[in-house]
C-alpha cells in the first residue's frame, strides 16, 4: 500500500480506500456481514487505512457492519461517511439543513460505534437549503469534535466553488476531498473539476473505478443476465445502456492488451490508470467478495510506461467541447 495526503490537508490516506456500499444490502448481489468483516480485516492487514461508507448504504446496515468490524481498530482507520439523503419519507429527514445534518451525523456515530467521523461528505447538492446554513453547521460539528474533516460529492463545479467561497468568507474549515464518478469509461469531470481540485487543494477520491464492473472484462457485447450492470435501471450511472458503446468496447480491448503485457487483470490496469493521476490520492474500491478485494489490491504493483498511459488516455479521450478545446489550444500563456 502507498500513502498520500488528501488535498492540501495533513490527513494521510492509503492510495486504495475500501468502499462498502453493498455491505449488508438486502439482495443477492450484496456482501453479507461475515464476508464483509473478513474483507475489512484483510484490507487493514494489507496496510489500508481508509474505509468509506454512507448513512444510506443498505439503509444503515453498512455503517453497522463497519462499527462491529472495527471495534478496537478504530483509531488506526480514516472513517468517512456521508449525509444528505434519507431512507425515510419524512420531509426533514433529507437535505443539507442544520436539522438533518446534525441528526444524520448523530445517527451515523451510533451505528458506527464511534465518537467521531474523520471525513464527512455532503452527498449531493441541496437546492432548498442555503449553502451558508450547510457550511456553518459543518463548522459547528468540527468544533464539537464529532467531525474532523469535510468533503463534497456530486456538486456541480459552480456549486463547489460557491461553497468554497463561503468557507473563506466565513473563515470556517473548508472541504479537502471530492467524491465523483471517474473511470476510463467515464471521464466527464475532467472538463471542469481537475483544474478546480488542483487550484483549490482538493483531493479526488473517485468512485465507480471499474465502470460498474464493465472494466473487469467479464462481459461481452450481449446484455448480461447477471451482475450489477444487468440489474441497474437506465437512469443509473452504471446501467448497461450507458456502458454498451463502441468506444467503451474499444477502451476495454486496449485495457486487456496492456493487462496481458503486465500479467495483470483488466481490473488492476483500470485502477492503476486512476492512480497515475496527480489529483487522486486514493481510489475507492467497490468490492463485493474477498477475491475481488485481492484482485483490486494488485493494482499497486502495476508500473506503466509513459507510452502506456498515453495509449489509455488517447483511447478514452473525451469528445471536444467548447470552450475547453479553445482554451487548451489558445489559452496557455508563457513568459
Amino acid at each position: 500500500m502507498k500513502y498520500q495526503q488528501i488535498g492540501k490537508s495533513g490527513l494521510i490516506t492509503s492510495n486504495l480506500t475500501l468502499g462498502t456500499m453493498i455491505f449488508g444490502e438486502n439482495s443477492s448481489r450484496s456482501t453479507p456481514e461475515k464476508e464483509a468483516i473478513r474483507i475489512i480485516d484483510h484490507y487493514l492487514a494489507q496496510g489500508g487505512n481508509h474505509i468509506d461508507t454512507a448513512d444510506v448504504y443498505a439503509e444503515g446496515r453498512s455503517e453497522e457492519i463497519i462499527g462491529k468490524a472495527l471495534h478496537k481498530k478504530r483509531k488506526d482507520v480514516i472513517l468517512s461517511t456521508k449525509v444528505r439523503f434519507s431512507n425515510s419519507k419524512k420531509p426533514n429527514n433529507n437535505g443539507l439543513s442544520r436539522l438533518h445534518i446534525i441528526d444524520g451525523v448523530n445517527a451515523s456515530l451510533k451505528r458506527l460505534k464511534t465518537d467521531y467521523i474523520d471525513l464527512l461528505y455532503v452527498h449531493c447538492w441541496d437546492p432548498l437549503t442555503p449553502i451558508e446554513e450547510t457550511v456553518r453547521v459543518l463548522e459547528d460539528l468540527i468544533r464539537s469534535g464529532k467531525v474532523r474533516y469535510i468533503g463534497i460529492s456530486n456538486f456541480k463545479a459552480w456549486q463547489l466553488m460557491k461553497a468554497l467561497g463561503l468557507c473563506s468568507l466565513l473563515n470556517t474549515n473548508s472541504f479537502i476531498a471530492g467524491q465523483y464518478q471517474y473511470s476510463l469509461v467515464k471521464r466527464d469531470i475532467e472538463y471542469e473539476f481537475f483544474d478546480l481540485f488542483e487550484s483549490e487543494g482538493i483531493g479526488l477520491l473517485p468512485w465507480g473505478p471499474l465502470g460498474g464492473g464493465f472494466l473487469t472484462g467479464k462481459y461481452d457485447k450481449s446484455k448480461p443476465k447477471n451482475g450489477r450492470i444487468s440489474s441497474s435501471p437506465n437512469q443509473n450511472e452504471e446501467s448497461w445502456d450507458r456502458r454498451n458503446t463502441n468506444k467503451n468496447w474499444n477502451i476495454l480491448d486496449v485495457v486487456k492488451k496492456i493487462a496481458l503485457k503486465h500479467n495483470a487483470t483488466p481490473t488492476q490496469i483500470s485502477i492503476a490508470w486512476l492512480l497515475s493521476k496527480k489529483v487522486i490520492p486514493s481510489v475507492i474500491l467497490g468490492v463485493r467478495t474477498f477475491e475481488q478485494l485481492e484482485d483490486n489490491l494488485g493494482a499497486n504493483r502495476i508500473e506503466f510506461s509513459e507510452n502506456e498511459i498515453q495509449i489509455l488516455n488517447d483511447v478514452s479521450k473525451l469528445p471536444e467541447l467548447y470552450p475547453y478545446r479553445l482554451i487548451e489550444v489558445y489559452g496557455n500563456r508563457q513568459l
